[in-house]
């Protein structure tokens, strides 16, 4: 049986079915191509102020209540997300109520009232204020390494925008983004759950079918990366209790050929406890709680981020052990035991994956969305076929010395500072 089914409707919107009729219940998913890379410095956070706004009441449902109460009566809890690329809104369903619940998003999506912009500019004007501090200083780490890592560009922007953007957003700008963005060719729908694909379909083109829209305005590409240039930090001293920590190189984009050994080296330094991170930083030398690696690729760059907050004492030797760490990745290919256990690993999360509707419906909705749309058989046979060599490849290629970027908050002292720096600037050296 095919893991999916595509459709497109004549006005250009595509609807993905995944059959899972071992499940009771369903997910539907709409992704929207737009985010904060689509956005000017002006308008920086138009994308996620649009997304809350979207929940203040339609033509149909006049407030938020009657919107969560809709959804609330055909199994659902609606919610939404925004990153630097795409917009998307999401619910359960009871799989009997695929009618009633495309209806709901396509009156969220094609005709919002767009009224009470005040009231929501406040409360995300209060969100905003998670990234600073009581001095009004800017103490989140990944803002920062944004604008290392992409100087100039959108996608240092921040997603919830900045707050002279956010308060200079009013109605006409939120229905210009609208009306540009939201369209049908710019979106996918996707359902996954037991449900039929005939019944997926009919259910779209009764809810979206005489939905009309152009295409949607292209984003604007990344420049290639310098090919030589200088690791670089930014500092940022703020009164807590600990330093945060983020390390990061810039990556290609996520249709690269070597996206695949990319994914299996994240995980072979971070994901578990017997992860290199992990059992390095914490198990054997205890410097920190917990420290991830993340991997973000977007359509032309992406990036490899490191993340820890460690007390000011080990500030040095968790950065000369993570470079370490770094470095034994590019020196040494990964033995057999510990490849084969990340491998392992991975594919038992596919496997798990198939229980989760909500998995699956994004999986194969942005997907679609990104151009990037992989069947889970495609990533079990390539993650299966990752051999040491390539992923040891991809870090002596990728995890270049003047490629890193850091970002320190928190209460750091001058003299490890220094220190830092040094370490830094000799990584591959």
């Amino acid at each position: 049986m095919s893991e999916y089914h595509k459709d497109t409707l004549a006005n250009g919107l595509r609807v993905i079915t995944v059959p899972m009729p071992h499940l009771h219940c369903a997910e539907m998913v709409c992704y929207v191509g737009v985010g904060s890379r689509n956005e000017s410095p002006q308008r920086a956070g138009v994308s996620h102020f649009l997304e809350h706004m979207l929940f203040r009441g339609t033509a149909e449902y006049p407030s938020s209540l009657h919107l969560e109460r809709a959804f609330e009566a055909i199994g659902g809890a609606v919610n939404a997300s925004t990153d630097a690329e795409n917009t998307c809104f999401h619910s359960r369903i009871h799989p009997r109520h695929l009618s009633e619940g495309a209806a709901l998003f396509a009156s969220m999506l094609l005709r919002p009232k767009l009224d009470e912009v005040e009231v929501e500019r406040r409360i995300i004007l209060e969100e905003a204020l998670e990234d600073f501090n009581e001095q009004g200083v800017e103490i989140n780490p990944d803002n920062h390494i944004s604008r290392l890592l992409w100087p100039g560009h959108p996608l240092s922007q921040p997603t919830i925008g900045t707050r002279e953007a956010i308060a200079a957003t009013g109605s006409t700008e939120l229905a210009e983004h609208l009306a540009g963005f939201y369209t049908p060719a710019n979106t996918v729908l996707a359902v996954a759950g037991p449900v039929r694909r005939e019944a997926v379909l009919a259910a779209a083109q009764d809810a979206f079918g005489g939905w009309m829209g152009g295409e949607a305005p292209s984003p604007l590409p990344v420049l290639p990366a310098p090919a030589e240039s200088q690791a670089e930090a930014v500092w940022v001293p703020d009164s807590d209790s600990q330093v945060s920590v983020q390390l990061a190189f810039r990556m290609p984009g996520r249709l690269d050929p070597r996206s695949i050994p990319l994914r299996v080296l994240r995980r072979v330094l971070s994901g578990s406890g017997a992860a290199r991170l992990m059992l390095r930083l914490r198990e054997e030398l205890g410097l920190t709680y917990s420290v991830e690696a993340n991997l973000a690729l977007y359509a032309d760059c992406g990036c490899l981020t490191v993340d820890m907050a460690v007390a000011p004492d080990n500030l040095v030797e968790a950065v000369r052990e993570t470079l370490a760490v770094l470095l034994g990745l590019c020196d040494e290919p990964a033995g057999e035991e510990e490849l084969s256990g990340v491998v392992r690993t991975y594919l038992y999360d596919l496997d798990f994956s198939r229980d989760h509707t909500d998995a699956l419906a994004m999986r194969y909705g942005w997907g679609e969305l990104a151009g990037c749309l992989r069947t889970l058989e495609m990533d079990r046979r390539e993650i299966s076929a990752v051999t040491a060599a390539e992923v040891q490849a991809v870090a002596r290629e990728l995890l270049v010395p003047g490629g890193l970027k850091a970002a320190f908050v928190g209460p750091f002292r001058k003299g490890d500072r220094r220190e830092v720096e040094t370490l830094l600037a000799s990584f591959r050296r």
